[in-house]
């Protein structure tokens, strides 16, 4: 008696026959701590009213920040504007009056003015080859052209508590309670540093002549 053979089964016979292999689970996608941000932000009434008025401040006075940076004798006076506005994004929610966010704004251009010439001054002073009077940027000399360029470069050589009391007070027009909370002062300190600044400025000018 013959056994029966078994035929080998045709490819496309076995894959109608074989049963369908397991399908892969979907990659689950989770969503980042930065989509998670951004969602917050969108939906968050206080952060849209932040991103708000800050446009509206940097509208408004963003020129005049950089007109002031100009004066006191920042090198960058895009990036310490630049900072400043960075600075009050990240402490806008800690301002108690938000009408207050301008002589904040002044006061951290200020600050950061200050801090830039003195870091400047030490690296000058370290440095193997001291370098080249620094060139100032179009924008910044076209911020300068209706100013008498002599007065400028004297108000540059002042102390500058003296210089910042002098640009405050006549080319801002600051009273002196504003001048005195962007300088972090008093307002006895702020007279006594402008009638120093005036005579200081008188002599070097009077020096040029």
């Amino acid at each position: 008696m013959r056994r029966r053979q078994h035929l080998p089964v045709p490819v496309s016979q076995a894959a109608r026959t074989a049963e369908p292999p397991p399908q892969a689970a979907a990659p689950v996608t989770r969503p980042t701590a930065g989509d998670e941000e951004l969602a917050t932000a969108l939906s968050d009434p206080a952060e849209l009213e932040r991103e708000a008025a800050l446009a509206r401040l940097f509208e408004l006075h963003y020129a005049s920040m950089l007109r002031l940076a100009v004066l006191l004798g920042a090198d960058d006076p895009e990036n310490v504007v630049a900072e400043a506005y960075y600075q009050i994004y990240r402490k806008w929610r800690r301002l108690r009056d938000t009408e207050a966010a301008e002589a904040y704004l002044r006061s951290t251009v200020c600050n950061l003015t200050r801090m830039r010439i003195r870091h400047l001054q030490v690296a000058r002073k370290h440095a193997e080859n001291p370098p080249r009077d620094v060139v100032a940027s179009a924008e910044s000399t076209a911020l300068l052209h209706d100013d008498q360029r002599v007065l400028i470069d004297a108000l540059q050589q002042l102390p500058a508590r003296q210089r910042e009391a002098l640009v405050l007070r006549h080319w801002l027009g600051l009273k002196e309670g504003e001048i005195a909370a962007a300088m972090g002062i008093s307002c006895g300190s702020v007279k006594t540093h402008t009638a120093r600044g005036i005579a200081a400025l008188t002599q070097v000018m009077e020096a040029r002549r």
